[in-house]
């Protein structure tokens, strides 16, 4: 064996799974039947809870994103609790946890405290399928994707929860937005997944990665267009900035958390990142191989390279919503419907053809190499013909700035005449 493969020796730690693996044997024979599954749940959630959740939220998602966007508005960020700050995420929790919690007296108490609980499940259910490493996954499933997609949209019944407890016009105005912006950008979502599941031929996460690793090639390339869905639809429904119309503070106040404070507003604030991250971790998995690096993950342990690529690909969320603007509810509709969902059909047509083509002709593997070349080039075709076709023209010629007279305005009096505005 290569001495720098990973191996199934406990002490191998470029994949936990082996040490987690040995140690449920171990206790399987000192555990009455059954407990032992309930104790591998458990300590898998402690696991990744310590290794990635915990500092991906609090050192990535909190402090990391506030910093970044500090830099970008021109700003430090934070720089007071802790060294260079680091403890601030820290301090913002307990200042939540010390806040007291309101609620109004015409609002359904029951479903305004249970929204926020059941607003946790799903983020927690989420990271169950992604897999970390080789053996680094709680629950390899044949149907990881659809699964993914199914429990990711669970978040948007508690917003609407949320929303709907509070009898307040403006948290029902930004839970019905929520509901839109999903049902908008989940067509989109799901048509671009289609794609990936043809080319690869399988619906697990796992089996994704490995069909990646296998030709040496990331799906990103393959499937240009689809993975520019997932990025807008995954930031329309994660409400980050340019599409977090749901929590405009300017038209609706604070959205269907309006009405929230305290602990309850601190979990929604919490696991949007949650959310956030896990949907990176599933880009990254699709996309962008995942554990895999070309072979370097001979070298350095697979959950490594999964997380950092996890945190750069977080990385462009926050890029994003330090650099765009907000849009309006009727952009983004308009987006969804008339740009998003064709170019998502188009794309499926061309996979589908590309698929049966190489199946067809029985061609080499190498043919995928091709097939990149020719869905980037028609990736950028298709955005550029029907935005074209749509009427969005870019300016043509720089603007200047023009005169006041120029524009038609002040004229200075003459002597004896009459002036003009």
């Amino acid at each position: 064996m290569h001495p720098f493969l990973i191996t199934d020796n406990w002490y191998d730690l470029r994949d936990l799974g082996n040490l987690s693996g040995r140690l449920l044997e171990l206790l399987d024979d000192a555990l009455p039947f059954g407990l032992v599954y309930v104790l591998a749940a458990l300590i898998g959630f402690a696991a990744s809870f310590l290794i990635f959740v915990l500092p991906s939220q609090l050192i990535v998602g909190v402090y990391g994103e506030r910093k970044l966007i500090g830099r970008i508005q021109s700003r430090y960020g934070p720089n007071r609790v802790g060294p260079f700050g680091l403890l601030q995420p820290v301090a913002d929790a307990i200042k939540l946890m010390q806040k007291e919690a309101l609620t109004p007296k015409t609002a359904d108490r029951a479903l305004m405290y249970l929204a926020p609980i059941v607003f946790v499940a799903p983020c927690v259910l989420l990271f169950a399928v992604i897999p970390f490493g080789p053996n680094m996954v709680f629950a390899d499933i044949p149907v990881a994707i659809l699964y993914f997609l199914a429990v990711s949209s669970i978040p948007v019944l508690t917003t609407f929860m949320a929303g709907w407890s509070h009898n307040n016009k403006y948290s029902l105005f930004g839970a019905m937005r929520v509901v839109a912006m999903t049902i908008s950008y989940e067509l989109p979502l799901v048509l671009g997944m289609l794609g990936v599941v043809l080319f690869t031929g399988t619906l697990a996460l796992q089996g994704t990665v490995l069909w990646q690793k296998e030709l040496d090639i990331w799906l990103v390339f393959l499937q240009p267009i689809a993975f520019a869905i997932f990025f807008i639809s995954a930031s329309a429904e994660l409400n980050r900035t340019p599409t977090d119309i749901a929590e405009a503070e300017s038209e609706i106040v604070a959205g269907y958390l309006t009405e929230y404070s305290g602990m309850k507003w601190g979990l929604f604030y919490g696991m949007d990142i949650g959310y956030a991250i896990a949907a990176a971790a599933f880009g990254v998995t699709v996309f962008l191989g995942g554990w895999t690096l070309f072979g370097l993950e001979k070298w350095v342990p697979p959950w490594i390279i999964f997380i950092g690529k996890t945190h750069l690909f977080y990385f462009l969320f926050i890029w994003t919503r330090g650099t765009l603007p907000r849009l309006r509810i009727d952009q983004l509709m308009t987006f969804a419907w008339k740009f998003m969902l064709p170019i998502a059909l188009l794309n499926l047509a061309l996979v589908a053809t590309e698929r049966m083509f190489w199946i067809e002709q029985e061609a080499d593997d190498s043919i995928v190499y091709a097939f990149a070349i020719i869905n980037i080039i028609a990736a950028a075709a298709a955005v550029y013909g029907w935005s074209r076709a749509l009427g969005y023209r870019p300016e043509e010629t720089p603007l200047r700035p023009r005169l006041v007279s120029e524009a038609g305005g002040f004229v200075p009096l003459e002597s004896g005449g009459e002036g003009a505005t």
